[in-house]
């Protein structure tokens, strides 16, 4: 599955400041049955966006108007929990290009790579400026660059670097998975095959 190239997106946020959420709040164990990406944006955050009988929970952040955007901004340990890969697809469906988190499960982390999904760690200030500047504006702005491995936030000109595999950096940037790079070497494959004896 190819991906959607990403080099720098400047975007308003969605502010999620809640630690520990796991990946069984992200997208329920019920809503796992399908096999293909599409379809899990709707069931994202399941439980918290919608009461028992299907209604929206108004105080929820994702039922609120004034939020929109691709990047989510979340509370400290994001994506802990069981290793579902789903929950990396549902983020990336509903529409969110980033999650900005000030830690990550590590497993959570790679699966998001491995599906366009841009996580990026940042300090727990740099994170609570974050939260705070999209709380008093809504419409607050911020850029990621991946070319530059930065966050900034508009408003203030304030800004991090974040840290990233070089190789998935590179995927990212192409919009590759992992056969898409394998199949971008294939002449320099073919060049040392024709170098050996």
């Amino acid at each position: 599955m190819s991906i959607e190239k990403f080099k720098s997106i400047e975007s308003p946020a969605v502010p999620l400041p809640i630690e520990n959420v796991d990946t069984d709040q992200i997208i329920p164990a019920r809503f796992l049955k399908a096999t293909t990406r599409e379809g899990f944006g709707e069931n994202l955050f399941r439980d918290w966006r919608f009461d028992k009988n299907g209604a929206p929970i108004e105080e929820f952040v994702l039922n609120n108007r004034s939020y929109s955007g691709t990047i989510l901004v979340a509370g400290k340990n994001f994506g802990s929990g069981s290793s579902r890969e789903h929950a990396a697809w549902a983020i990336h469906d509903y529409g969110f290009k980033v999650v900005v988190s000030s830690f990550f499960a590590d497993i959570f982390k790679n699966n998001a790579l491995n599906n366009g999904l841009l996580p990026v760690q940042v300090s727990e200030s740099f994170l609570a400026d974050l939260l705070e500047a999209i709380e008093k504006d809504a419409g607050t702005l911020i850029k990621v660059d991946l070319v530059e491995q930065s966050i900034t936030l508009q408003a203030s000109g304030r800004s991090e670097n974040f840290d990233i595999n070089p190789y998935k950096k590179e995927c990212l940037l192409n919009g590759y998975d992992d056969i898409d790079y394998l199949l971008s070497l294939k002449e320099k494959i073919a060049q040392f095959e024709k170098t050996r004896t």
